[in-house]
């Protein structure tokens, strides 16, 4: 089947790689010519057979409406967008009603499996009319793992519905990437546990929190046990706030994700406004003692102030003191991705054409 796919970053370059596996064409634009099979857009549709299939892998909003835009004028009635980027769930809507009206079909695919897709498949879930994922159907064979299709592909709705579960998946994996980090730094700081990498190593068969977050946790640890010079900046990619924005809006209760989405924005304060506030407020009521800054990075450092706090106990002061064994570290730190929530793949506005880069297609 051919497939015209905008958009060769790291996700878009690996999944034109897996379906060229397949035995299927696909003819790639890219606004790096290094990597791009054709040079513009009109060039691009000139290169596929009607009825066309092309498959969107741009940032999400502007480059992606842009885009969608720009193929609405090119293409002809019969014809199929995909867009696999990380859209929010309400750009599906508007994208659907312009190519509607042209007659061109429109699919939305929210895609997991990030670098690693290439040669383990990716996780798809797709919104939108029946026929057109029909049409499709070949191509999201191709890409999703090997085994039953259901246990890697869905067609979870109408239009929207393919993004709005993909944002949910990653609300989640927020959750479940929090608690991970979370026992490590509680198995960090406890002495008498000496094999923090061996310990999340034997969680990985047969236990119930085994998962493959599970297994890049342990490959990251092997790598670096103590997550030396990892800074805990954390950002988001932007569909862990559109979960908890949808989760207020239908009144779900999510305390986990919702606090796990909390706790990256607290890891890129400098300081803490809220953590200040507190501090004002036992002085006032209180007398307790109000630091400056210099002094609190003292006590951080375990180098002044005494008496200010409550010492640690004396087996977590020991651990503590260790000098490759920092503590606070955030164990998916390494993995962030931009916090903008606009994705970092491959492909910009069609007026400059689609760039190249990564879709961040996790969190």
């Amino acid at each position: 089947m051919q497939l015209g796919l905008i958009g060769l970053g790291k996700m878009g370059g690996n999944m034109r790689e897996r379906l060229r596996r397949a035995g299927h064409e696909v003819v790639g634009f890219d606004r790096n010519p290094e990597v791009a099979d054709v040079g513009s857009l009109p060039d691009l549709v000139k290169a596929l057979d009607a009825p066309r299939v092309v498959w969107v892998m741009v940032p999400a909003g502007d480059p992606t409406r842009e885009t969608v835009a720009a193929l609405a004028d090119v293409l002809e009635p019969g014809d199929l967008v995909i867009d696999g980027g990380n859209s929010r769930f309400t750009d599906d809507f508007e994208n659907a009603k312009l190519l509607g009206a042209k007659q061109i079909g429109y699919v939305d695919c929210g895609v997991s499996g990030g670098i690693w897709g290439l040669d383990n498949g990716y996780g798809l879930m797709c919104g939108g009319d029946d026929e057109w994922v029909q049409r499709a159907m070949p191509i999201f064979d191709a890409l999703r793992p090997e085994g039953p299709r259901e246990e890697g592909f869905v067609h979870a709705g109408e239009v929207g519905a393919g993004h709005y579960t993909k944002m949910v998946h990653n609300g989640i994996e927020y959750g479940l990437m929090a608690a991970y980090a979370e026992g490590y730094e509680l198995l960090e700081k406890k002495d008498i546990v000496k094999d923090v990498p061996g310990a999340f190593k034997a969680w990985s068969r047969g236990t119930v929190v085994r998962s493959w977050l599970l297994d890049l946790m342990v490959k990251a640890l092997e790598e670096n046990p103590h997550l030396d010079d990892v800074s805990d900046y954390t950002n988001d990619s932007g569909e862990g706030r559109w979960t908890v924005e949808e989760a207020i809006a239908l009144g779900v209760p999510m305390p986990v994700i919702s606090a796990s989405l909390f706790a990256r924005f607290a890891s890129r304060q400098q300081s803490s406004p809220t953590m200040q506030a507190v501090a004002a407020l036992r002085g006032q009521f209180g007398g307790h003692q109000v630091m400056s800054i210099d002094e609190g990075e003292e006590l951080r450092r375990g180098t002044g102030a005494e008496g200010l706090t409550h010492p640690a106990p004396a087996a977590s002061r020991e651990k503590e003191s260790a000098p490759d064994r920092p503590s606070n570290a955030d164990a998916d730190a390494a993995t962030a991705g931009p916090s903008s929530g606009t994705g970092s793949t491959g492909g910009g506005a069609p007026g400059g054409g689609p760039t190249s880069g990564t879709q961040d297609t996790s969190s």
